[in-house]
Formats: C-alpha cells, structure tokens, sequence
C-alpha cells in the first residue's frame, strides 16, 4: 500500500492495559520506519504513560484519553465528563495530525473518536456500521491482536519490520526490581495469578502448587499483582509457604511495585508463569521467557508467537462451566456473566514440565 505523503505527525489510538499496549508496539515500529521523520504519539492511558516514560522505543509520548464510553471506559456509576472530552479534542486538533490509526477494536465508538482528531488520513478496522475512515479492513474478531494491527498500519504504506513488541528495560526498571528482590537466592520464577476477566484465571491453589515445587527444585519465587488481585497472591503466597521448606524464597509482591518495578521484576526472572495477563505479554515484550494458561479462544488473539521460550497451555472449554452458553461466539458469551474459570482443566503437572525444561535451559543473554 502507498505511503500517505507530507506526515509529520502521526497519532496511535489505543486505550487498554499495559497488555494492550505491547499488541500495538510491533505496529508502532512499522510506522517509525516507514515514517522516519514523524513524531508519533499515542493516544492512551495514565498506566501507558507511566509504563512509556523514561524509555526509548518507537513511540515518542502519550496524549492521555479522557474518560469515553468504548475508548477509555468510565469507572461504574461514572459517565463520560463533556468538558473534559471538548478539551482533549481542542488539544488534539491543536496537534495538526497528518495521520491516525485507530488500533483499538472495531470502531463503533473508536472510528468516531478518531475522525473527531482532524487527522488529513485515517487507518483502522470497521464492523458493518462503524463509520468509514480513509481505509479500513473489516474487522474480525478471531485475529491476532498485533498482526490485526501490523495490517492496518500496512493500509498506511508501513510494512512490517518486526512481529516482536521489542520492548526496551531500563535501569529503573532494574532498579526497582533490585530493591524488592533484595535478598531472594537463586534464579527466579515469578507468577501472575491475575487476569482483567476472572474467566481467565488458573486456580489459585494450582498457582500454589507451582510456587511449591519452583523452591522445592532450588528456585526462589515472587507473586505479583495490583487491585483485585491483592487477595488472590496473598493465598497463594500463604498455602505455598505452608507447603515450603523454605518459605523466605516465596515474596508477595501484590501492591509492592510500580510499572517500572514490575517490568524490572519480569526482566530478572528466569521463567513468568502466568494467565493470559498484561504482564504475561509484558514479559514476552521484554524477552523473558513464559509458561502460560491461555482459554483456546484468547489463543487465537492474543497467545505467543514462538514455542523455543514460550509454552501456552491450552483449555479447549467450549460451553460455560456455570450456564453451559456455547462460547465460540464471542457476541454471545460476552453476555455470560458466570465467573467460573474456563482454563482450570489445565493440568499442573504439564505446567511444571516445561517450567523445569526453561530452567533448566542455558541462562538468557
């Protein structure tokens, strides 16, 4: 596809988590090479600007979202805030865009957000409605999130250079992570039980179970997570250290470390057993290797490339355990408001095997 001509400066939007953010970095690096001389900047959220300061990479700064229905989604009780949004749109047409691209869903309510930038071109994806950018590829739900986006920006006259988020470590990521690791021996397995939709989540007490066997085998372990999940990493934190003959190697981590810290933390671990999670697809970002429990259909959205350091586990659930609602049509089970795991068939003695065989492996360079 033909490049657009005289762009200067080019905005990305995508809300979301951090997991979100390292689906867009691969489309983000296209742009920068196919674009050299613009300035790119993402329009996102307060944890993207925190996870992004300080640290090279293909974007140059964030624009923060303000609250808006499908963009950025308002805490529940809140709505959107008019002068807010009237103000950010003011900044944002302040900025001239040459170029947006709409790299968050399938438009409904990101396509309008985008068009409102002022933008002399448009990129994305629509559903039958959404309204019509420059161009556009219909969007289908059952792709993966960075090649999706790889293609979009590819409407932009911006090929692929990398399917890698190639997301950089810093010292303060480093710095932090020394600080809350500071006396833990061995190599280092860190776990994240957590995950945005509980439906996601491994039980907690298999989590238990692999923090057990990592001291066991000569390993120290720290849990993380922020929010809803502190509970969660505190049981397992709990039950593995009453399983443990060691359990000083076991850390909780929960509300202990910032962005910076937990990237730093992710960087030092020899393996990240973790859900489908933010900071799962952070680690692989960063090139840490993985063991993860993925539901068959986030596979497809959203699972590793590679098998050399990365090894998905997959639950095949294919109705609800809780309302036996088919779940292979994503506009249906959206609907589904039982919380029961779909992953938890996924065997912990298949989870330790490859856990032991990347660690066992030649340390990382």
């Amino acid at each position: 596809m033909r490049r657009f001509d005289d762009v200067h400066r080019i905005a990305i939007l995508r809300g979301g988590g951090p997991g979100d953010l390292m689906f867009v970095h691969p489309a983000a690096h296209a742009l920068r090479n196919a674009y050299p001389e613009a300035e790119i900047v993402l329009l996102g959220t307060a944890a993207h600007a925190e996870l992004l300061a300080g640290r090279p990479g293909p974007i140059h700064r964030v624009l923060r979202l303000p609250v808006s229905k499908g963009i950025y989604e308002p805490p529940p009780g809140q709505d959107d805030d008019p002068p807010t949004l009237h103000d950010f749109f003011q900044a944002a047409l302040a900025e001239r865009f040459d170029l947006a691209c709409q790299l968050h869903g399938g438009g409904r309510w990101s396509n309008p957000f985008l068009r409102s930038l002022g933008a002399r071109h448009t990129v994305g994806t629509r559903t039958p409605g959404a309204a019509v950018l420059t161009r556009w590829l219909p969007y289908r739900h059952y792709q993966h999130e960075a090649l999706r986006w790889l293609e979009v920006v590819h409407l932009a006259g911006a090929p692929t250079v990398t399917m890698d988020a190639g997301f950089a470590v810093t010292a303060e990521d480093l710095d932090a992570a020394a600080k809350a690791l500071n006396g833990l021996p061995g190599r280092l397995v860190t776990l994240h039980p957590g995950a945005t939709d509980p439906r996601r989540c491994w039980p907690a007490e298999k989590f238990a179970s692999v923090a057990t066997h990592a001291v066991a085998s000569g390993h120290s372990v720290a849990v993380v997570g922020a929010g809803a999940d502190t509970e969660l990493v505190q049981y397992i934190v709990d039950r593995s250290r009453r399983a443990s003959r060691s359990p000083q190697r076991i850390r909780c981590l929960a509300e202990k470390l910032d962005l910076h810290g937990l990237v730093g933390v992710l960087a030092r671990s020899a393996v990240v057993v973790a859900n489908d999670s933010g900071p799962r697809h952070i680690a692989e970002a960063i090139g840490t290797p993985t063991v993860s429990i993925f539901w068959c259909g986030n596979m497809i959205n959203a699972g590793p490339f590679w098998r050399g350091n990365h090894r998905p586990h997959i639950a095949w659930t294919a109705t609800c355990p809780g309302c036996g609602r088919p779940l292979t049509d994503p506009d249906d089970y959206s609907e589904c408001d039982d919380d029961d795991s779909w992953v938890a068939s996924v065997p912990v003695a298949t989870v330790l095997a490859d856990m032991d065989d990347l660690l066992a492996a030649a340390p990382r360079a």
